[in-house]
C-alpha cells in the first residue's frame, strides 16, 4: 500500500478513538476529540498532496479517500446527536447527500469509469463542516451553544446546494482533435 493509502487509512483508525472521547465527553476528552478531529481532517488534503507529488494516485486510494471523507465528518456528527447537541434530522440531510453524491460522482464512459471531482461548493461544504465539527466538539462555554448551531445549520445548507449543483446538467466541454495530414 502506497504512503497516500496509509495515511488516509490512519484517519480510519483514529476514529473510534475520538468517538471513545466523545462518549463520556469532559473538557479534556472533548480537547483531545479536537485534536484527533483536526489532524484527521488536515491528513485529508496531506494524504491527495502526496498522492500527486510522489505520483502515488492509485484505484484503492481514489474509492477509499472519498469514503474515509465522510466517515470523519460523520462519525462526530452522531456522537453530537447523542449528546444531544445536533439534531439527527439535520445529520440525516448530510448523510443522504453524502450517500446520494458518491454514487453520482462516479460516472461510467464510453473510455472507463470517470471520477468527477469534487467543485467550489463541495469544498466549501467540506469546509463548512469541518468547522462546524470543530466547534461542536470543543469545550466551549454556554455562550457557543446558538454561534455553534449556526455553523452547524451552515454546513447543513451549504450541504444541500453542493449537492442540487451535482444533480444539476453540467455543460459538456468538447475539444476537437485536430487531423495531421
Amino acid at each position: 500500500m502506497s504512503l497516500p493509502n496509509w495515511v488516509t487509512f490512519s484517519r480510519l483508525l483514529v476514529l473510534p478513538v475520538l468517538l471513545y472521547y466523545l462518549q463520556n465527553p469532559t473538557a479534556e476528552t472533548r480537547w483531545l476529540s479536537l485534536a484527533i478531529f483536526i489532524v484527521a481532517a488536515m491528513t485529508d488534503w496531506l494524504d491527495g498532496y502526496l498522492a500527486r507529488k510522489l505520483n502515488q494516485v492509485t484505484e484503492l486510494g481514489k474509492f477509499l479517500d472519498p469514503l474515509v471523507d465522510k466517515l470523519v465528518v460523520l462519525a462526530p456528527l452522531l456522537a453530537l446527536i447523542e449528546l444531544g447537541q445536533v439534531p439527527a434530522w439535520g445529520v440525516f440531510l448530510i448523510l443522504a447527500r453524502e450517500l446520494s453524491i458518491a454514487g453520482w460522482r462516479v460516472t461510467p464512459s464510453l473510455t472507463g469509469t470517470v471520477v468527477v471531482g469534487a467543485n467550489f461548493w463541495g469544498k466549501l461544504k467540506t469546509v463548512s463542516q469541518i468547522a462546524a465539527i470543530a466547534i461542536l466538539i470543543s469545550p466551549l462555554s454556554a455562550r457557543w451553544i446558538a454561534p455553534s448551531l449556526i455553523a452547524f445549520w451552515i454546513s447543513v445548507i451549504l450541504t444541500l446546494i453542493s449537492g442540487v449543483i451535482y444533480l444539476l446538467p453540467q455543460p459538456r466541454i468538447s475539444s476537437s482533435v485536430e487531423k495531421s495530414t
